[in-house]
C-alpha cells in the first residue's frame, strides 16, 4: 500500500512540532514506597498527553498511528523521567526524527490526614511530566499544582472582626540532573507548609476551627507565599531550575493576584 505521509516534500521545510494533542491514556506512575521494600509501587492514573516529533524537510508528514503504538506500549509499565527517555528515544527511531518531546498532564492522588480529627481523606493535584531528548540532549521538567489557603495580612491588621481569606494555588515547574530523583509525595508537602493554611478534602468541626485560627495567626499576601516557595526550592540542591507561580482567587474582588519568580541554577 502506497505510503503518502513518506512522499517527497520539496518545500525544503522542517517542521518544528507535529504529532496528537489532547491524547487520553492511562499509564502507571511510580509512587514513592512507605516503606523499606525495594518494590517501588505504582498508581494507574488518567493522562492527558501532547506529543510529537521533529518532521524533516523532506518528508511530507509524520505516521500519527505509530505515536498511538508507542504510547500503547508505555502505558503497560510504570514511568518516571528515564521511562519517558527511553520513550522518546524509540519514537525518534520509528519516526525518524532528530527531536522527540512528550507532555503528560494528570491527577494525582495523596492521601491527607486532618490536623485534629486526623480522619483521611485523599485530595487530587494537578501533576505534569514534560520530556524532550533533541540530539544528545534529554531534559525532564516535573509539575504539580498545589492548593492553598492564604489570609490577608492587611485585612488582618485593619478589622476589628476577622479578616478576608480565600483559596490560592502553588504552581511550580522544576527540573533536576539524570541520576537525581524528586518525588511528587516530597515536593507537594514542601509547597504547602508555604502558605497561610495547608487545604483538607475532609475536616470535622475541630479541624476547621484549627485550620482556620491556624490561617489567621499566619496572614500572607501572595508576594510573601512566593518568596518562601522560592526559598524552599533554593534549599534543595537537586533543583537546577524552576520557575514558581502563586495565584490568589480573591474573595472580595472579582480578580485573582499573582506573583511569579524563574530562576536558573548557576
Amino acid at each position: 500500500m502506497k505510503d503518502v505521509a513518506a512522499a517527497q516534500d520539496e518545500r525544503g521545510i522542517t517542521i518544528q512540532r507535529v504529532g496528537m494533542k489532547d491524547f487520553h491514556l492511562p499509564v502507571l506512575i511510580r509512587r514513592k514506597s512507605d516503606s523499606d521494600t525495594q518494590v517501588i509501587p505504582y498508581d494507574s492514573v488518567l493522562a492527558r498527553i501532547n506529543f510529537s516529533v521533529e518532521l524533516p524537510h523532506q518528508f511530507r508528514g509524520t505516521h500519527m498511528s505509530r505515536f498511538v503504538s508507542i504510547l500503547s506500549a508505555w502505558s503497560e509499565k510504570p514511568i518516571a523521567s528515564q521511562d519517558l527517555r527511553e520513550m522518546l528515544r524509540e519514537a525518534r527511531e520509528k519516526l525518524d526524527a532528530r527531536r522527540a518531546e512528550v507532555h503528560l498532564a494528570f491527577k494525582y492522588f495523596i492521601t491527607k490526614q486532618a490536623p485534629v480529627s486526623r480522619a483521611q481523606s485523599a485530595l487530587d493535584y494537578d501533576c505534569s511530566f514534560q520530556a524532550v531528548l533533541e540530539d544528545d540532549d534529554f531534559a525532564f521538567t516535573l509539575g504539580v499544582e498545589v492548593p492553598i489557603t492564604c489570609l490577608c495580612p492587611c485585612s488582618r491588621e485593619i478589622s476589628t472582626h476577622g479578616a478576608h481569606n480565600q483559596r490560592a494555588v502553588i504552581r511550580v515547574s522544576l527540573r533536576y540532573p539524570p541520576g537525581e530523583f524528586i518525588w511528587i509525595e516530597d515536593l507537594v508537602p514542601l509547597l504547602e507548609a508555604q502558605g497561610s493554611s495547608q487545604i483538607y478534602p475532609l475536616l470535622k468541626r475541630e479541624d476547621e476551627k484549627f485550620v482556620t485560627e491556624q490561617a489567621y495567626g499566619n496572614p500572607k499576601f501572595v508576594e510573601d507565599v512566593l518568596r518562601d516557595v522560592v526559598a524552599a526550592l533554593r534549599s534543595d540542591q537537586r533543583i537546577v531550575w524552576f520557575e514558581a507561580e502563586v495565584e490568589s482567587f480573591e474573595s472580595i474582588h472579582n480578580h485573582s493576584a499573582f506573583a511569579y519568580q524563574s530562576e536558573q541554577r548557576k
